[in-house]
């Protein structure tokens, strides 16, 4: 019988294929002309002519000496070539979520894809989620897909041992579920947008390593302070943490950093947790500073005996000063007991109390000004939003951290580079402690052009009424950029592309959007819209009398986004920018209809197009056309839209040190504009993505409540526009 070699790209194997062919025990013959190490390579007789996984898998279906393996009858069949069809979605970055949550949803119920055994539809897909690497795995750990986790863990509990070692030998992974821990070829996942090269998954592009760090011995902390909600800068942080966490087997604790009374509150706490959880970090456990107040309190009592701090009534301004130009303290040289002394006068919160604070004994001459003899606890009779007003002294987060940090067992604090000149002092008063030395770890800052990631700063436009609140769709936080249409699958990729570099970043939003673009268009359904203001009637001559419905997908390349009922009738509205383009006699294609050719255009005295009439060409070609014009009909169930487009709050790309911000506010951050949208828009969900055809990306932030309430949409940038409000 005549053979035909077929073999597949060694960089990007069929794994579906070789898990097919292996568990249904198919030994294809093996050319040795090729290297050990080379793509696999099967033959087939010529006259199969196969091509593409899903036709191989049908083949090893029908062959293979596994009961149903292809399905028991043509049903099944049928429902599995559905499966192998739709099984490449898995490997595309922007729709894996999607798919994830479709599959979840339909396992439900069920323990096989199809019937009631093990068919080449469940390797197809259980295939796409382990050749995903890490990014699969990171969901595996976590609670969000049970169903689909429970399915795919019932076929590796089955064929654990064949499915390692081919995974192993052609994904690279070190058994199933359990990233490597030192592992020197991270599973990065790679697409491509506009033609740039883009590391998708929860790794960074390049590994990078922690300092003496141990798999299963990494015990690292997140520690906000609940002074504001997270915002971009603060998740990149997070999402360092979780990588570090991930590859060394390790753990995360969640500690807030509650010391400065004045600009906390419990609405600072439960935001960051949802803050938090939207980020998908996995903690072990939550803590906070102040569970640890009564012993820090005996700390700096420890160290005011030893001589290693005392107590200093210098006033602030002075204080400062006397740190820059090196100039001791009068303080500096107090007995111990006149030290103990004022100490209980600021514990309990006296007038001579409220004077003082207790400052670290450390070095007035060091270079490194952090080394001045820093403060340690200052006296603030204000009541605290977690214990109320049981303490009148709170500890400084200089000299909190490095405690807390080394009670609670971290073998690693992940600080920005910001805090570089500090890294010193940290280790020093570890030291005066006795505390055992925990390794600190530096990144970069991430700062994003036009945008303030400063919390007082945010704070001020919440206060005075610039924004609607922390969760504003003009604001970097968390809540807001979700709001404004990001996906967090985008802000993961974003922030973890950088990876854990020590150079200053001044980052493009652009990025960004650009790559959210990409996860929300293949999968977003379509919409119609027309602008409010002088929109235009087009009366089509031989058009529909009486007005009929077709029912129409949302997304023509998506199933999954579902179908839409579309009215066509002899009187349509169009927008006025699309009118004033057309000339008499122009043939236009009018979107999911067909071509018309406009004869009259009537306007006003001011010569505004006011109305257009003309005849259908449904026969003419759509290809030809200049304009492809959306478009609604003049019918009642039309429903008003609201929709936003956002700026910048500020105007500059990037403040320089010592300019004031409240120079460079941007006047016009937000517009509204009256719309009129398709029927089917009633459905629309708070939060569901959307495109309006010709018009962008929206995100629904109100839905339909009644006809004399506008649904609101939020534009979402697509890296591309450019945001001009003016």
């Amino acid at each position: 019988m005549d053979i035909e070699k077929f073999s597949f790209d060694a960089a990007s194997p069929p794994l579906s294929v070789i898990v097919a062919a292996k568990l249904a025990a198919i030994s294809f013959p093996i050319d040795t002309s090729l290297p050990s190490d080379s793509a696999p390579t099967f033959f087939f007789s010529s006259g199969l002519k196969l091509r593409g996984a899903s036709v191989l898998l049908r083949y090893i279906g029908r062959v293979a000496s596994i009961p149903d393996f292809y399905g028991k009858n043509a049903l099944e069949s049928g429902q599995i070539d559905e499966w192998l069809e739709h099984a490449p979605i898995f490997s595309s970055g922007s729709t894996f979520e999607n798919a994830c949550k479709y599959v979840d949803e339909y396992m439900e119920k069920r323990t096989f894809l199809v019937g009631h055994s093990l068919s080449v539809a469940d390797i197809a897909i259980w295939s796409g989620l382990a050749g995903a690497g890490q990014r699969w795995e990171s969901l595996r750990k976590s609670k969000k897909y049970v169903n689909l986790v429970r399915w795919f863990n019932s076929i590796v509990s089955e064929y654990g041992d064949a499915l390692n070692e081919i995974t192993a030998t052609y994904v690279g992974k070190r058994g199933l579920g359990k990233p490597a821990a030192n592992s020197k070829d991270p599973q990065v996942t790679t697409d491509h947008i506009d033609g740039e090269k883009v590391k998708a998954g929860s790794r960074p592009a390049v590994e990078i390593d922690l300092p003496d760090a141990e798999a299963g011995k990494v015990r690292l902390r997140f520690a906000p302070e609940p002074s504001g909600y997270l915002h971009i800068g603060h998740s990149k942080a997070a999402l360092l943490n979780k990588y570090f966490a991930e590859r060394y087997e390790g753990q995360i604790i969640l500690r807030f950093d509650d010391t400065n009374p004045a600009k906390e509150s419990n609405e600072f706490v439960e935001n960051l947790m949802k803050d938090i959880d939207t980020l998908g970090i996995k903690y072990e456990t939550i803590t906070f500073t102040s569970d640890y107040f009564d012993e820090l309190m005996k700390m700096a009592e420890k160290l005011i005996r030893e001589g290693k701090a005392y107590v200093d009534d210098t006033p602030r301004e002075q204080m400062q000063q006397e740190r820059m130009n090196g100039i001791e303290s009068k303080c500096r040289n107090n007995s111990v007991e006149e030290n103990l002394k004022l100490w209980r006068e600021m514990i309990d919160g006296t007038e001579r109390g409220l004077q003082c604070c207790v400052r670290g004994k450390l070095d007035m001459q060091d270079l490194n000004k952090s080394l001045r003899d820093p403060v340690y606890y200052r006296c603030n009779p204000m009541p605290h939003h977690r214990i109320g007003s049981k303490y009148k002294v709170y500890p400084t987060y200089d000299f909190a951290c490095p405690y807390v940090d080394a009670r609670e067992g971290i073998t690693h604090a992940l600080r920005s580079s910001e805090y570089h000149d500090r890294n010193a002092q940290y280790y020093r008063i570890q030291e005066d402690m006795g505390m055992k030395k925990v390794n600190i770890y530096e990144f970069s800052r991430l700062n994003m052009v036009y945008t303030l990631l400063s919390k007082r700063k945010l704070l001020w436009f919440v206060q005075n009424g610039k924004v609607d609140g922390w969760d504003d769709a003009r604001f970097p936080t968390v809540q807001g950029i979700v709001r404004r249409g990001l996906k967090i699958e985008a802000l993961i990729q974003f922030i973890v592309e950088q990876g854990a570099s020590k150079n200053l970043n001044l980052m493009e939003w652009d990025k960004l959007w650009t790559i959210n673009k990409k996860i929300i268009d293949p999968v977003c359904p379509r919409h119609t819209a027309v602008i409010a203001e002088k929109r235009v009637l087009l009366t089509l001559t031989d058009g529909p009398e009486k007005p009929f419905v077709r029912i129409i997908p949302r997304h023509k390349k998506y199933e999954g986004a579902g179908e839409k009922a579309t009215t066509y009738t002899n009187r349509i509205w169009i927008d006025h920018a699309d009118a004033v383009s057309i000339s008499a006699g122009e043939e236009v294609t009018l979107m999911d209809w067909g071509n018309a050719i406009v004869k009259e255009i009537e306007k006003d005295h001011e010569g505004n197009v006011t109305r257009l009439s003309g005849v259908l060409h449904l026969e003419g070609s759509v290809k030809t056309t200049k304009l492809k014009l959306t478009w609604l009909p003049e019918i009642d169930e039309l429903v008003n839209l609201t929709v936003v487009d956002f700026d910048y709050l500020i105007t500059k790309k990037k403040l320089e040190e010592g300019e004031d911000f409240l120079d460079v506010l941007n006047p016009c951050t937000k517009k509204e504009t009256a719309a009129y949208g398709d029927s089917n828009m009633r459905n629309l969900k708070r939060g569901e993505i959307l495109q309006l055809e010709r018009k962008g990306y929206f995100r629904c932030d109100v839905p339909f409540l009644r006809p004399s309430k506008p649904i609101v949409l939020y534009a979402i940038p697509d890296g591309r526009q450019q945001t001009s409000l003016k």
